[in-house]
C-alpha cells in the first residue's frame, strides 16, 4: 500500500512562475530557465510511490534537487505543480494544498524528519530533547519522558539521558535525532542526509543500526544521500536525481544490473557490488554448464547428477561421492567444511556467497523450489567485481 505518492511535482524556487513553467513545459533546461527568468528549477516533473515499510532512498550529487524533494513531503518546500499525497488513515491528504491546521496535524502526526545537523536544542538534556516532539502532540509530561526513556533505550543511550547535546559525540548525537523521530511514531520518516557528517565507521554502524531499528518498526522512510554505497546499504528502493530529475528509480539490485543513464552507470562503476548483487544475477545457469552421460560438469573434476532438476549427488571424475551441505540465510557458514558442496537458495547476497566458498573452496549450486537453477564460481565473483555484470539500454 502507497503511503507517500508524488505525482508530477515541479518545485521553482523564483518569482515568475508564470513565465518558468511554460518553458520548462517546452523543454528548456535549468541554466536557460536561470538566464531567462531568474528562476531556479529545484525538481521536475518527479514521480514516486513509496510503499509501507519501504525504505526509499533519494540520491545524486549535490544540487540534483534530493533534499528540495524530500522536503515537499512535509510542505517545507512549496509546489509549484503537481500533488504530494500522504497517507492520513484510510485517506491521502495532499501536502501540497492542505490548508495550515492539516500541514501542523500531519507535521505532529503523520510525518516527522531526521536532520543531518541534528537539530538538538542545546538548552535540553537528551530526554528532554527526545521528548520534545511527544509534548508538541500534547502527550502528557510522565508518559512522553516513559516514552522517550524507551526509545534512547532502543538506540543504547539510555545511560545519557540526563546529559547534555554539547557533552555527546557526532555518532551519540544522530543516535538522539533518531530515538526523538522515532518517539513520534509517525507513519513516514524523512532523513536529509542524517550520516554524511560522521566519521565513516561510525557511519557505517549507525547505517547498520538503522536496518536493524527498520526491521523492528517498519517505518516508511525516505532517505537522501549522496552515497551510492549507503543507498544501496539501506534501500529497498532507489531514486537517482540529476538537475532536477528522477532518471531512474528502481530496487538496488537493478540499479546496479541496469542502470539506466551514463550518470547513473558512472554511480555504479564505483560501487561495491557485494553489498547489492544476489546470486541469481550471477550465477552461470545450469542450461549453460557443459553436460557429459547426463551429468553437468561443476568443475574439471567433479560431476553433478540431477533428477527432474532436482539435485541428487556429486562424484568425482575418479568416481568418489562428495559430501554436500544445505545452507540458508541466517545458519552459520563458520561450520562449514572445505571440500563440500553447498547447496545454496539462489537469492542468496553476494556477500555470504563470497564468504561460503572461501570456507569450503567449492563452487556453490543454487536452488528454486527444490530445483537447481545455476552454480556460483570464482570467475562469476571476478566478473561482478570488475563490474562487469551490469549492461545498459542507452535511453
Amino acid at each position: 500500500m502507497a503511503v507517500v505518492k508524488i505525482e508530477n511535482i515541479d518545485i521553482v524556487f523564483g518569482k515568475n512562475l508564470a513565465k518558468t513553467l511554460p518553458l520548462m513545459d517546452k523543454g528548456h533546461g535549468r541554466d536557460e530557465i536561470i538566464g531567462m527568468t531568474g528562476d531556479v528549477v529545484g525538481v521536475r516533473d518527479a514521480n514516486i510511490e513509496v510503499n509501507e515499510g519501504e525504505i526509499c532512498v533519494l540520491m545524486g550529487l549535490s544540487g540534483s534537487g534530493k533534499s528540495t524533494l524530500l522536503r515537499a513531503v512535509n510542505g517545507l518546500n512549496k509546489v509549484a505543480r503537481g500533488r504530494c499525497m500522504v497517507r492520513d488513515g484510510d485517506k491521502m491528504v495532499d501536502m501540497a494544498s492542505c490548508d495550515d491546521a492539516t500541514l501542523r496535524r500531519m507535521r505532529t502526526h503523520r510525518v516527522s524528519m531526521v536532520f543531518q545537523s541534528f537539530a538538538l536544542m542545546p538548552w535540553l538534556t537528551v530526554l528532554e530533547n527526545v521528548a520534545f516532539g511527544l509534548e508538541m502532540q500534547g502527550m502528557p509530561k510522565t508518559k512522553r519522558l516513559e516514552k522517550a526513556e524507551e526509545q534512547l533505550k532502543m538506540v543504547g543511550l539510555d545511560k545519557w539521558a540526563s546529559k547534555y547535546p554539547d557533552e555527546l559525540s557526532g555518532g551519540m548525537r544522530q543516535r538522539v535525532g533518531l530515538a526523538r523521530a522515532f518517539a513520534m511514531d509517525t507513519d513516514v520518516l524523512l532523513m536529509d542526509e542524517p550520516f554524511s557528517a560522521l566519521d565513516p565507521l561510525i557511519r557505517s554502524q549507525l547505517q547498520d543500526e538503522l536496518i536493524e531499528l527498520q526491521k523492528r518498526l517498519k517505518k516508511t522512510i525516505i532517505f537522501v544521500s549522496h552515497d551510492l554505497d549507503e543507498a544501496l546499504k539501506i534501500g529497498s528502493k532507489i531514486a537517482i536525481m540529476e538537475s532536477a530529475r528522477i532518471v531512474q528509480q528502481n530496487t538496488p539490485e537493478q540499479i546496479v544490473l541496469n542502470p539506466a543513464t551514463e550518470y547513473v552507470e558512472r554511480f555504479v562503476a564505483h560501487t561495491n557490488p557485494l553489498h547489492v548483487l544476489c546470486g541469481n544475477s550471477l550465477m552461470t545457469p545450469i542450461a549453460e554448464l557443459p553436460i557429459k552421460d547426463n551429468r553437468y560438469s561443476l568443475t574439471e573434476n567433479l560431476w553433478m547428477t540431477l533428477k527432474e532438476g532436482e539435485f541428487v549427488d556429486v562424484h568425482s571424475a575418479q568416481g568418489d561421492s562428495v559430501a554436500t551441505a544445505q545452507w540458508e540465510e541466517g545458519m552459520a557458514i563458520d561450520d562449514l567444511q572445505e571440500g563440500v558442496i553447498v547447496r545454496v537458495p539462489e537469492t542468496i547476497k553476494m556477500r555470504d556467497a563470497v564468504e561460503i566458498c572461501y570456507q569450503s573452496k567449492q563452487p556453490l549450486l543454487l536452488e528454486n523450489a527444490g530445483q537447481c537453477v545455476g552454480l556460483l564460481n570464482d570467475h562469476n565473483f571476478y566478473h561482478a567485481l570488475l563490474g562487469k555484470h551490469f549492461s545498459r539500454d542507452d535511453v
